[in-house]
Order: structure tokens, then sequence, then C-alpha cells
């Protein structure tokens, strides 16, 4: 059979056969292979709960939702009665020690020493005039005119004069002298104390005014004015933008390209973008959420917890916004 007699749709049909078929079977082949997806995660930032020390009830919210604040900025008041009745008895309990501890320290007031002193002075001339008695008497009964007895009742009363006089001087002395050296330190030491407490006292007071401990946004506020506020509870919480991150959930087949400090271009869908990110930390996430079977009967694999931070500041970066990475 001659050549010129085949025709050219011999050769075409069947290359057109293969080409079919290999397509075919590529598609079959990738239908049936694992889709490996990005992997999706979420930006998160510094949260700052801003609580009181006091409870109390919150009198006035000097701060809105999305407002941005500075370091210092009061954020909101409390009216706390209990507080302020503290601060008072706390200042008049001091005011009461300090009396007694400059009372100590001064000694007794002039009039005092000087009625001291004359007490005695009457008390020394009592007991010259009984001393003068017990003489005259005793001559007389060394003569028989008066009986021993008053000679004898007549020295008693010299000697109980001579105690009184001996008594009135060392309460003199006493009061000249002032308080020991031991009852002016305890009075200064209590006065230290009840400076103390007053101090406390004061620094509860300042705790009714809250001041943001660090610059941020009001991201919520958990309690209006007029509402209890409990010790310790975050009335207002704010989120500190420019401390922002990503985190990823990676699984231990894939945590390989995730080392400490490797850089991942990712896709911000929010801000229609693209950064870097540098992994900063690596944490295997709780068991619970985090085993799952590589293959029936496989060995099971963990997920492991990937904070990633852009390389360079990313303007209107959000928490909650979402992140993807190429997978590896």
């Amino acid at each position: 059979m001659s050549t010129s007699n085949i025709s050219p749709r011999s050769f075409v049909l069947p290359i057109v056969g293969l080409l079919v078929l290999g397509g075919l079977g590529w598609g079959l082949k990738k239908a049936f292979e694992p889709q490996v997806l990005p992997l999706q995660g979420q930006i998160d930032a510094q949260e700052i709960n801003v609580s009181s020390k006091v409870p109390g009830r919150v009198g006035a919210l000097k701060v809105s939702l999305g407002q941005s604040v500075k370091a210092g900025d009061v954020i909101f008041e409390l009216d706390s009665p209990e507080v302020s009745a503290k601060v008072a008895q706390a200042q008049a309990a001091q005011e009461a020690a300090q009396a007694v501890a400059n009372k100590a320290s001064h000694g007794a007031r002039p009039e005092e020493i000087q009625m001291a002193r004359s007490n005695w002075e009457r008390a020394q001339t009592a007991e010259r005039m009984a001393r003068t008695t017990l003489d005259r008497v005793q001559v007389m009964a060394d003569q028989g005119v008066l009986a021993r007895q008053k000679r004898d009742e007549a020295e008693a009363q010299w000697r109980a004069a001579q105690q009184q006089s001996q008594a009135a001087q060392a309460q003199f002395q006493m009061a000249s002298a002032g308080a020991r050296t031991e009852d002016k330190q305890a009075a200064s030491a209590q006065a230290r104390q009840v400076a103390g407490v007053v101090t406390e006292a004061q620094v509860a007071l300042a705790e009714t005014r809250v001041h943001a401990p660090a610059a941020g946004e009001v991201a919520k506020i958990q309690i209006q004015p007029g509402e209890l506020a409990p010790q310790g509870f975050p009335v207002v919480t704010l989120v500190n933008l420019s401390d922002a991150w990503a985190v990823v959930a990676v699984r231990e087949d894939r945590l390989a390209a995730f080392a400490v400090g490797s850089q991942h271009e990712a896709e911000l869908p929010a801000l229609g973008k693209q950064q870097r990110f540098t992994v900063s930390s690596v944490a295997v996430m709780p068991d619970f959420a985090t085993w799952r079977a590589a293959r029936p009967g496989g060995t099971d694999l963990r997920t492991f917890e990937v904070r990633l931070r852009p390389v360079a500041p990313v303007p209107g970066l959000r928490p909650g916004m979402s992140v993807l990475f190429a997978a590896p």
C-alpha cells in the first residue's frame, strides 16, 4: 500500500487520545492527593486589666471604648466612704498619740512643778513643827510633868511628818525631771506607729483614683458608673497595639520550618498586604485539643502554638485579624 494513501487523522487521533488519558490520570492523582492548606492564625496583642486595690462604687469613668490613653492618665474613680472614714479615724488617732508624745517629751507644766515645790515646803514646815513639839514634850516628860505616853505620841507625829516631807520631796523631784526615758521612747514609738496607719489609709484613698499603668487603647469596659467594683476586678481592659503578634497552631510534622528566629511571609486579608514575621516562641498546646492521628494506626501528632512578631511595625494591625502563612 502506498504511503500517500495514509490519512493524517490516523496520527492525530491516537495522540489526542493519549493526551486525554494523561490529563485524566493527572487529574485523578491530584484529586486523591491530600490538599495542602495555608496555616491560618490570628493577631493577638498585650492586654492590661486595670483594677483597683480597694473595693468601691464606680463614681466616674474617664475613658470610652476605642480611646487611646497614655501611661498615668486617670481611667476611673471610685466612691468609698469606708476608706474616707478610715483616713479620718487614723488622723484622729495620730493627733492623740502625738499629744501623748509631746507631753512625755516636755514633762510637767511649770504650774505642776510649783505646786509640788509648795507641797514639799509645807511638809518641811510640818516636820519642823513636829520636831519642836517633840523636844518640848521630851523636856516635860523628863521632869515628870507629862506621862511617857504623851512623849511617844509626839515622837510618832514627828516621824510621820518627816516621812510626808520625804514623799513631797520625791514628788517635786519627779515633776522637775519629767517623764522617764522609757516612757518618752514608748510614746514616740506609738506616735510613729499611728503615723504609719495614717499613711496606709491615705494610700488606700489614693487607690480610689485609678491611673493607666501603660499606654494603650481601651478595649473593654466591664463596669459602668454607679456599679460596685470588687477588689481586683478588671474594670477597664487596655490593649497595647504596639505590642502585637501572630498566633498560629502548627502540627509537629510541620514544626521544623518554624524554628525560633526564622522569618515567614504572611498575608493579612484585613489589610490586603503581605508582611514578614519572625518566630519569637514555640510552646506545646494542651493535650485535649492537639492530638491527631497522622494515618490510621499511625503515630499521633501534637500541635504547637507558634508566636510570630512583625519584622516592622504594621499600621492598622489589630487583635483578632486573620493571618495566613504558606504551608511548609
